[in-house]
């Protein structure tokens, strides 16, 4: 009898992912490059380098920092030892680099940047994630985002076992409070909404009291954002929705408070600040002699 093979860490197309880091490295090599590694290394010097783990987390943002080193230089070769998705403690070797020194001290500084955001972004979400691990409830992520990184770090969310919410304003609706005052009402707004929707488009509304859900569940929807509800409340829009929607529970969720919101029996629990304020992962550059 075979084993089932391992799953395959989810990852961004190249064409994705070479913008963001391209720019990242124009930003730190500015108008002159780096000065300080040109004037002290050698053009000529090779170096074998390790990137530690410092904490113990899961890693995410690897494509990223490989692609940091490789364009700076294609002569450097980055080995890596723990992809994007594993649990990782302090001192494993998450990859070795090896190649020109000048420039992998050149690229350094960048590849930590991408690789320790999204490994804490990553390890932010493991966090939650298995603190509902015994419910039904998956941990997923909003659009707080970093500018210009939201795919990084939707795809770190992924790494951390969690999933996605919508990635734009464009692959879902989801009618917040201010869209219901602009229409006059819930039901209003609901109507608006199915008009403008095309048959794949999925509609969420997000409501704060139990009145307000029961409009909503009137009129139908496919989705219901409970906002900062209390576990006791959102047990009850639980049973008031009877599957007739999604349920997502949002609002004051930490690692303490994530396990008494799943117990209510909600389908998701929407976490903003695992990609905006994440700790960075302690990582770093160390030179193996």
């Amino acid at each position: 009898m075979t084993s089932a093979p391992a799953p395959i860490s989810p990852q961004l197309p190249r064409l994705l992912v070479e913008p963001l880091v391209r720019a990242a490295l124009l930003e730190d090599l500015g108008r002159a490059g780096d000065i300080t590694s040109d004037a002290i290394v050698p053009a000529h010097q090779q170096a074998r380098m390790a990137l530690n783990a410092r904490q113990p987390g899961i890693v995410s943002g690897l494509s990223a920092a490989k692609l940091a080193f490789e364009l700076i230089d294609p002569a450097i070769a980055v080995t890596v030892h723990h992809p994007d998705g594993t649990r990782i403690k302090p001192g494993d070797v998450i990859a070795h680099i090896a190649g020109p020194a000048r420039s992998i001290l050149t690229a350094e500084r960048v590849a930590l940047n991408f690789l320790g955001h999204l490994s804490g972004v990553a390890s932010a979400t493991a966090t939650l994630v298995a603190a509902v691990a015994y419910t039904r409830a998956q941990i997923v992520c909003t659009r707080k985002t970093t500018p210009g990184l939201r795919s990084l770090e939707k795809l770190a969310v992924r790494h951390g076992g969690g999933g996605n919410h919508r990635f734009g304003l464009d692959d879902a609706m989801l009618i917040k409070d201010n869209h219901v005052a602009l229409a006059g009402g819930i039901t209003e707004a609901l109507r608006r909404a199915k008009q403008g929707a095309g048959h794949l488009v999925k509609i969420e509304l997000e409501v704060d009291t139990l009145a307000q859900l029961e409009e909503a569940l009137a009129e139908g929807v496919d989705a219901v954002l409970l906002d900062n509800m209390t576990p006791e409340l959102l047990s009850q829009a639980v049973v008031m929705v009877a599957g007739r929607a999604i349920t997502e529970a949002s609002g004051r969720v930490t690692p303490e408070t994530a396990t008494a919101i799943a117990e209510s029996g909600v389908d998701l629990i929407s976490v903003g600040w695992v990609t905006h304020s994440a700790a960075v992962l302690d990582i770093g550059l160390d030179f193996c002699p």
